[in-house]
């Protein structure tokens, strides 16, 4: 990634940083991101420490839950079907 950039665009950027944030602020900056880079770390060793086992579900009622969320749908987009009507031209009387 700064393997393109030489030691002189690295100062230049360097100066650049220091006019625009001014010398006062940079420690500031500096200690924000050191905050922010330990604070990942920190989450992405906590999720590597989290103990789930492959044959437990999580929680047992969810799939429950879902399935009868799902028949409710199913339920109100496909009505019942009619009983068969005959017409009364199809009647036969005796």
């Amino acid at each position: 990634m700064f393997g393109s950039f030489g030691w002189m665009e690295l100062l230049l950027i360097l100066i650049i940083v220091l006019i625009i944030f001014g010398a006062g602020k940079l420690p500031q900056l500096g200690e924000g991101l050191g905050k922010a880079i330990k604070g990942f770390k920190k989450s992405v060793h906590e999720a590597d420490a989290i103990d789930v086992t492959p044959g437990e579900q999580p929680s047992q009622g969810e799939p429950q839950v879902a399935s009868s969320a799902h028949a409710s749908v199913q339920a109100e987009t496909n009505p019942s079907p009619r009983p068969a009507t005959t017409q009364p031209s199809q009647v036969k009387q005796g």
